[in-house]
């Protein structure tokens, strides 16, 4: 047994999250891709054939009232809250996270006001916040200007009205500065909208604790709700009740049932509400949810840049020098919960790795990526994907 194996057998006994483990359907493959699609909890089948077969098939339209279908999205935000250091009343779950970046920005914009007419996006930022940028800046009457999340403090003005910004890199798991950058946004009178995609479920993110004014987030990655789960928005408390929503739908409405021609929006975060929620999916991700039961994010953080530490060893010391570079920074305060290698003929690799039991994903052009999650990822996971990478660019030469 090599050093590294014994130390990775060591560091799983001593783990204080081993056990969670045992809370998700699990195989012998080694899944490092929890940053695109988390793996099944294991309370998730048993709940959603109760939603189809009882809530459904038996109670029908009264499980809106009995089986708490209609305040799910509110129940369930309360539940996502504490894990992005939020209090109780400021999510509400509901719709995609392209949505609720749209309803967000759009509103950040309108909050800002007459004489602020420009919009700061991240040029780094996963394609369809820039799209929906876009849209949103047209449909405002704003211009649109990309900006690094290093170049924020510089860029804004007086003419800004909002800034979208992604907390985590999705391509290199750098993490940016969240707290010094929204403090940014704010001495300049701008309103700022955070991207949790890829940090929430990984890291402590401090919503409240920074005063951030407006986030939205996935719940398929770190939260492991599932393929196309809903995502969720963030509202600061007190900015709801000038949060004005592009998208005003009878759910957020405050008089839901009166149907009546003029709309008023809903008290608090259920103004973020637009249509019919999708329950099924909804309460996939309520049951998933439970397997935070007694976890705390800070020891999830530790876990996480113990983990991403420990790979870089293992890479370091198992693939010969110069094959890979990593993408992702050194620095604990620039990481997030993932692992970017640049590798000649990455696309090829990763589908060898898959074949190896090792499950990345690849991002065009040379990149692969490795996520994890350490709710249910051990030390001897990492030490076989980096000894499975080394033999595998051993094979290609």
């Amino acid at each position: 047994m090599s050093e590294l194996m014994s130390e990775a057998e060591s560091l799983d006994a001593a783990d204080g999250l081993a056990a969670v483990r045992e809370r998700f359907l699990l195989d012998d493959v080694t899944y490092l891709d929890g940053n695109s699609l988390g793996a099944l909890p294991a309370g998730v089948p048993a709940r959603v054939a109760d939603v189809v077969r009882r809530q459904w098939g038996e109670l029908r339209i009264r499980s809106w009232e009995e089986s708490g279908w209609w305040t799910a999205p509110e129940r369930i935000g309360d539940r996502i809250a504490p894990l992005v250091g939020a209090a109780a009343g400021q999510v509400v779950v509901g719709d995609s996270t392209s949505v609720n970046v749209f309803k967000a920005l759009v509103a950040a914009v309108r909050m800002a006001g007459a004489g602020r007419h420009e919009v700061l996006v991240d040029a780094t930022t996963f394609p369809t916040d820039g799209y929906i940028a876009e849209s949103a800046a047209r449909m405002t009457g704003c211009s649109l200007r990309p900006v690094t999340p290093a170049e924020v403090p510089s860029a804004l003005g007086d003419r800004t009205a909002a800034v979208l910004l992604n907390h985590v890199d999705y391509r290199t798991g750098r993490l940016h500065d969240l707290p010094a950058l929204t403090a940014a946004v704010h001495a300049a009178g701008a309103y700022v909208v955070w991207d949790l995609c890829h940090s929430a479920g990984a890291l402590p993110v401090g919503l409240d604790e920074h005063g951030v004014d407006l986030a939205v987030g996935c719940t398929y990655k770190y939260l492991n709700g599932g393929p196309g789960s809903p995502a969720y928005l963030y509202v600061r408390r007190d900015l709801q009740d000038r949060f004005d929503s592009p998208l005003p739908g009878w759910n957020s409405h405050a008089e839901p049932f009166g149907m009546r021609p003029a709309y008023a929006p809903a008290p608090g975060a259920v103004r973020g509400r637009v249509g019919t929620p999708d329950i099924l999916s909804m309460l996939a991700l309520e049951a998933a949810l439970e397997v935070w039961d007694g976890v705390s994010v800070e020891a999830v953080r530790a876990k996480s840049l113990a983990l991403t530490d420990f790979f870089l060893r293992c890479v370091g010391e198992y693939v010969p020098h110069g094959r890979v570079e990593s993408l992702t920074p050194v620095a604990h305060a620039e990481r997030g919960s993932q692992v970017a290698l640049r590798c000649d003929g990455a696309g090829d690799v990763m589908k060898r790795l898959i074949e190896g039991g090792v499950v990345g994903d690849f991002r065009a052009p040379d990149v692969l990526r490795f996520g994890f999650t350490p709710l249910y990822v051990g030390f001897a996971d990492v030490e076989r994907a980096a000894r499975v990478l080394a033999r595998t660019l051993g094979e290609r030469g």
